[in-house]
Formats: structure tokens, sequence, C-alpha cells
């Protein structure tokens, strides 16, 4: 290939295949992100496809012949008239996407107010100098409004990439270097046309800016890979986490029948039948607490993560006497869930004090939303009766992220507690939520789906825990509905044996 023909290809991009080549790249980044989003759920690839959209729709009008420029010619004058606004409207999706992508809400609530307030208002600001040209048919506005789009955007810019250099996210260097790549690409061109650098080349700035736009794409699109490869790798080193858990709790099994074995052979035929069932109940109560400390693994460090993670936003926020409120509450609450767990049975007084440590804790992540009430039988003596620790954590935790948690009215959850006859304690749990069949139509529609494991194994240790009773125990789930049949909330009766 001589001089004059690679001269040709970078100084007429519009006639030589390097706009299609750009807009094909950019026409298939958009369905290839948008089918991601519905995959994986994260707003960032939904951003992500509409801000490579954008700018595939704000250059379409720029081809000239071809079978690209016969498709759009019906569209050519509403795509010229749409020109600035697609602009205006791409930058800003590039704000959202980077900001949603780096997971700024987590790194800086006061932050991301700031930043996004910003393009909220830029947005109005905008629409509003398009409302006045429209109305007037006065060009001035567009173009007004284009500066004061791009003295504003530069600010917030400037001061957004200086709160970048402050997160410690792995992914913000793919923001920053492909970001830089399209400043660099942008002020390439917009020197060349202005200064007439290189004279005759009246369309080279249009390639060198295509160049800039393709690569802070490919490191945008990386950027997007690099994350969902550490979710995955995050959720196979769970799943090995488990599988190895499941693992030792069969050998734990397995030697468990070695011994039941080796002792049944020991047994005289007189007495084999009854030892046989001791063991056996022996057997089934230890592997009941061995399923318990597995859940405990498993749940506890994600409620600590979450717990902690609430007070740091406070700790960011200078709101230093709820940080301290609830870091308070958060170490008693440790505290007791670590002594807990070393009793297979705690006292009522211990559990209820337990249970609204835990509840206010969740409340953070609610802004407090949640109206909590106990309601206790006077009568009742707490600190002499005994129950299993920790036994209603997880009907508790039910309530608030199935029931309470997608309502936007006032979230009431109530405990009751009071003596149901001579022979059960009843405690009874009362939220006004979705109700169950709404929250398993949701849960239906989840691509991963939740199953309560933690109801599952709150009753195999009631099961237990009533071996030791003349009485049985019991759980009864009532849907409460309005007067329109609409479901209003859920109740749990809970009733212990007293004797």
């Amino acid at each position: 290939m001589d001089k004059e023909s690679i001269k040709y290809i970078f100084e007429y991009p519009n006639e030589n295949g390097i706009l299609y080549f750009v807009l094909g790249i950019l026409f298939m980044l958009s369905i290839y992100h948008f089918l991601l989003y519905f995959q994986h759920k994260d707003k960032s690839y939904l951003y992500y496809c509409g801000y490579t959209f954008l700018i595939f729709l704000s250059h379409l009008n720029e081809s000239t012949d071809g079978f690209v420029s016969i498709l759009i010619k019906p569209f050519v004058g509403i795509l010229n008239a749409l020109d600035v606004n697609l602009v205006w409207t791409y930058n800003m999706l590039y704000f959202i996407f980077a900001f949603t992508f780096l997971d700024l809400k987590a790194f800086s609530l006061k932050w991301y107010r700031i930043i996004f307030r910003g393009i909220y208002i830029i947005f109005f600001i905008t629409i509003g100098f398009e409302i006045l040209y429209r109305i007037t048919g006065n060009v001035e506005f567009i173009t007004k409004g284009n500066i004061f789009f791009l003295i504003y955007m530069n600010i917030l810019s400037i001061r957004a990439y200086m709160l970048l250099f402050k997160m410690d996210n792995p992914f913000r260097y793919y923001i920053i270097v492909g970001s830089l790549f399209l400043f660099l690409s942008s002020m390439g061109a917009t020197l060349i046309d202005m200064f007439d650098l290189i004279p005759g080349s009246n369309e080279l700035s249009f390639t060198i800016f295509y160049f800039g736009v393709i690569l802070e794409n490919i490191l945008f699109s990386l950027g997007l890979g690099h994350k969902q490869k550490l979710i995955l790798e995050d959720k196979n080193k769970s799943q090995a986490t488990l599988i190895s858990q499941l693992q030792e709790n069969e050998k734990l099994k397995d030697t468990i029948h070695l011994q039941l074995e080796e002792n049944l052979a020991s047994l005289s035929l007189q007495a084999k039948t009854e030892k046989i069932q001791k063991l056996k109940e022996k057997y089934d109560k230890e592997l009941a607490e061995l399923k318990i400390t597995s859940l405990r693994s498993q749940m506890n460090p994600h409620f600590i993560f979450n717990s902690l993670n609430s007070i740091k936003l406070y700790i960011i926020n200078n709101e230093k006497e709820n940080a301290v409120y609830y870091l308070n509450k958060f170490s008693k609450l440790i505290r007791k869930i670590l002594n807990a767990s070393q009793q297979k049975e705690i006292s009522l007084a211990d559990e209820i004090e337990t249970m609204q440590l835990y509840i206010n804790i969740e409340n953070i992540r609610f802004n407090n939303e949640i109206e909590f009430e106990v309601v206790i039988d006077q009568s009742l003596n707490l600190d002499t009766i005994k129950i299993p620790s920790l036994i209603l954590q997880p009907f508790l935790e039910n309530a608030i992220w199935h029931g309470l948690a997608s309502i936007k009215e006032k979230k009431i959850l109530k405990i009751k507690v009071n003596k149901d006859d001579d022979f059960h304690l009843s405690i009874t749990i009362t939220d006004n939520g979705i109700g169950r069949k709404k929250s398993a139509e949701i849960n239906s529609r989840k691509i991963h789906k939740t199953t309560s494991v933690g109801i599952k194994l709150t009753e195999e240790r009631l099961s237990n825990f009533a071996k030791e009773y003349k009485n049985d125990y019991s759980i009864t789930f009532y849907d409460l509905i309005d007067e329109k049949k609409k479901p209003k909330g859920t109740i749990v009766e809970i009733k212990l044996p007293l004797h």
C-alpha cells in the first residue's frame, strides 16, 4: 500500500469505510451490552448500552453513500434536528454509567448526591434551552445552550475526575484511561479544525476522533468484563467453600455412622433396640446442630459486612452520633450472638433483647423506616423461660427482606409474647408487608431463586427442643388481607412447650 492510499484512508473517513467501521462497532457494543443487562441485572450494562447507542445515532447522518445513507435518508432531518440533543444526552449518560459502574454511592453518599444532582440540573436546563429554541425558532438558544453545557460539563468533569483518583476501586483506571483517550482525540481533532494544522485535510479530525471513540469503548467494555469476572470468581469461591463444608458434613456423618455400628456390635441383643434409638436421637441432634453451625458461617459474615458498611457511611458522612450509637448496638449484638452460639438454650429475655438489637441494626439500611414494637404479657417471667438461641431471627429476617422491603408506605413489625395456655407459650410476629403470595411471585421471576433454609433448620431445632418436653411445638403462617381481598401482611405464630 503506497503513501497516497494510506493518506486517503485517514483523510477521508466518511468515504473510505472508517465511519462504517466505527458505527458497526458501536452498534454491536450497544446490542451486546443490552443483552448482558437482562442476564446480569446490572444497570451499568444498560447505561453503557444507552451511551454507545446515542453516539451511534449522533454520527449516523455523517454517512454520505452506501446502504446506511439510503437506510437513514427518511430520518436525516430528524437526526440533524436532534444532533445537539444527542451529544448532550450521551455525555450525561456517560457520567451516570461511570459512577454506577464504580459504585460511587458505596464510596461516598455525599458525592453521589452531588454528582447526580449536577447531572439532573444540566439535563433540565438543556431541555429548557431546547424548548425555547422550538418556541422561538431562534438558533441562538441552541448555541448558548451548547456553550453553557460545555462549560458546566467541563467543571463537573474536573471535579468528578479528582474524585476518581481518591476511590479505592480496581476498575477506576478503565474509566480514567478510556476517557483520556477520548479527550486527547477530541482535543486533537479540535486543534486541527481550528488552526488548519494539516492544510487540505478537512476530515482528518473525524478520523482522529473516531479512533478515540473506539479506544475509549474498548476500555469500557474490558472494564465491564473484568467486573463480571471478579463477580464470577467470588461466586465460584463461595460455592467451593460450601461444597467443602458439605463434604466435611458427610465425613462427620460417616464417622458417626461408624461409631454407631461399633456401639451396636458391643451391645447385647436385649439392650440393642433401646440403645439404637438413643444413638439415633443423638446423631439427629448433632447433625441438626452441625447444619446450624454451617448456616451461621454463611449468614453472619454477610450480615456483619452489611452492618459495618452502613455504619461506615455514617462515619464517611461525618454523622458521628449515629455512628457511635449504632456501633455500640452492633458490638453488643455481636457479643450476644457469640454468647448465644455457645448455648443451645437461652432465656426468653435474652432472646428478645438480642432480636431488638438485630432489628435496630437492620433498620439502618431502611433509614429507620421500620416501626418495631414488642408486646409482652406482664404475667410471664421471661428470665425463667428457656428457648433455643436465636430461634426468632430467621422469621424476623423473612418479614423484613421478603415482606417489608418491597413496600413504600409505613413499615410495621411487631412481636407479641403471651401464654397460650398452661402448656404452651405463644410468640407471634406480625408485619404489614406484601404477603407470602406476592413474595413468592417476585422470587419466581428472579434468575437466582432463594429458599427459606433458615426456617427449615429452625423447625429441626424446635423439633429437637420439643423432645425434652411432653408437649410439642407448632409454627403457623397466616396471610392478612384487607376489605378488597388484597394482601396486607403476614402473621407467624410459634407455639413452644412449657412442660
